[in-house]
């Protein structure tokens, strides 16, 4: 109670350095070539006939001049795949194949033995892990792809995952991910947009979070069919714990798939994320509960849907639309043959679509800050392989799109008078009530729109301190905070005495 009164203080120095401008103004260098080949890239992605308004201005977000890069820390539970020989030719080497993948349904072993093959030839840009077992003691595997992804001591590159089959009957998203992955590193060599977002990102793919559902589920069943829940019967996305509903959360009922990608988010700081799932077709939000189970789970009532905003609105508002205008039909926000409604500028948040609680995207956003979108990509949940020919076409610019959305708004490090990492600090974009957290390195990243912010950050034994700083369009604004100790923390404070002087 007493840090929380004393008034925040001036940090001790700070860098507030915006990228390269936003509109390339030519190809005159390779570095500006490759900017004005990623903006035209991306130009090409948006519809012709919306206006800026309607489309969220993305041309040249992913031009950011700060682009040293953050790590994934190693973690106890994290399993990795047996790392392949150094002696694999380079990206776009003419003695190495592309990558391949069929239109068709991979089930377990099949994916296995893809993620693999995949891992094993292109080593300098994939690598595959897993983060824990399902029910029935399938691996939950991930490939994490990256320029040397096998580097956990890149700072301040941030962390994006995808997650798909969290029902195992809603399949696209699985096979989605499978086809992106493929296209990723085969793009690399000769894409200059995907090669900004390899070397400048750490792209994490769960082609599938329920893989025992998975293998239950029949091609064919649209809206109904086995595999929704895991080997025990569970719904994955009513298994986390629920920020609304007071004391929601029995552990006894964790799910072993909940809990790994659970230890997987608190270990890993994700900056964004989205959930693929089929059923509808639409980009939906947080919040996907509301605030009146909050009070009592004995006494409250719930009330109807109602819109159930985060303080991040804006922000979530626009990743959605990056997605649903980057995608071929979503933005038209039709509504599916067997429902009457449709989505405007399909998309729609959470709660006000219908009620979810115990989910994974809100557990997402108020536990660890990660702003995650839960994407709806095909009206039948398990529709006939040779729909994913169409599928794919459809979600490839949206899927890539939306990656790039990590590399706007604010990022840095917040240090000690001496320069070492504080790791234990809490921070805030002031006027929005949920916090963010630091890295083990003392980064940070935050998404933000354009505008004038103050970040607010706390940490045991430091001053509050408060940083003013502005968001530029299609910029990322740079920040390195020092913080000064409290006069109880003498160590620290004697430092800074010696740097004031």
């Amino acid at each position: 109670q007493q840090q929380q009164q004393q008034q925040p203080q001036p940090s001790l120095a700070r860098r507030n350095h915006l990228s390269a401008p936003s509109q390339p103004t030519g190809p005159s260098s390779p570095q500006a070539q490759n900017q004005f080949a990623a903006s035209k890239h991306h130009q090409q992605q948006l519809n012709p006939n919306l206006s800026q308004t309607q489309v969220p201005a993305s041309a040249t977000r992913f031009h950011n001049s700060q682009t040293s890069s953050s790590s994934t820390p190693n973690h106890e539970n994290v399993q990795h795949a047996t790392r392949p020989s150094s002696a694999a030719t380079t990206p776009g080497s003419s003695s190495r194949p592309p990558a391949t993948i069929e239109f068709a349904y991979h089930n377990y072993d099949a994916m296995t033995s893809l993620l693999h093959n995949i891992s094993n030839n292109f080593p300098e840009l994939v690598r595959v892990y897993t983060i824990g077992k399902s029910v029935q003691g399938r691996q939950l595997w991930v490939a994490l792809v990256t320029k040397d992804p096998h580097n956990d001591d890149q700072l301040l590159k941030p962390n994006v995952k995808y997650v798909a089959n969290m029902h195992g009957n809603e399949v696209v998203g699985r096979e989605l991910l499978l086809q992106l992955l493929v296209y990723l590193v085969n793009s690399y060599p000769m894409n200059q947009y995907i090669k900004y977002l390899l070397e400048n990102t750490r792209i994490h793919l769960m082609p599938s979070m329920n893989p025992d559902g998975f293998e239950m589920s029949s091609e064919g069943d649209c809206q109904h069919g086995d595999g929704r829940g895991n080997a025990n019967g569970f719904d994955l996305n009513r298994n986390f714990p629920d920020f609304f509903a007071a004391n929601n959360f029995e552990p006894a009922k964790e799910q072993p798939e909940t809990r790994a990608v659970r230890l997987w988010i608190d270990q890993i700081p994700f900056v964004l994320s989205a959930n693929l799932h089929g059923g509808a077709l639409v980009a939906s939000y947080p919040f996907d509960n509301q605030q009146g189970s909050l009070l009592s789970v004995l006494t409250a009532r719930r009330s109807s849907s109602q819109y159930s905003p985060t303080p991040d609105d804006d922000v979530f508002k626009h990743l959605a639309q990056v997605y649903s205008f980057s995608h071929e039909t979503m933005y038209r926000g039709e509504p599916c043959p067997w429902d009457s409604k449709g989505f405007p500028n399909g998309t729609t948040n959470g709660a006000q679509w219908y009620l979810l609680e115990g989910g994974m995207q809100d557990y997402n956003y108020y536990w660890t800050g990660c702003m995650e979108v839960t994407l709806e990509l095909s009206c039948c949940k398990h529709p006939p392989r040779r729909e994913l020919p169409q599928f794919w076409e459809q979600n490839k610019k949206a899927l890539v799109a939306y990656l790039g959305e990590v590399h706007r708004g604010v990022r840095g490090l917040v240090l000690d008078p001496s320069g070492m990492a504080i790791t234990n600090g809490k921070l805030k974009i002031k006027g929005r009530d949920f916090s963010f957290r630091l890295s083990k390195r003392g980064e940070f990243w935050r998404i933000l729109l354009p505008g004038k912010y103050v970040l607010q950050i706390t940490a045991d034994g430091y001053e509050p301190a408060e940083e003013p700083f502005v968001v530029n369009s299609g910029q990322v604004t740079f920040l390195e905070v020092h913080m000064r100790p409290t006069s109880g923390n003498s160590l620290n404070a004697n430092a800074a005495e010696g740097l004031v002087r």
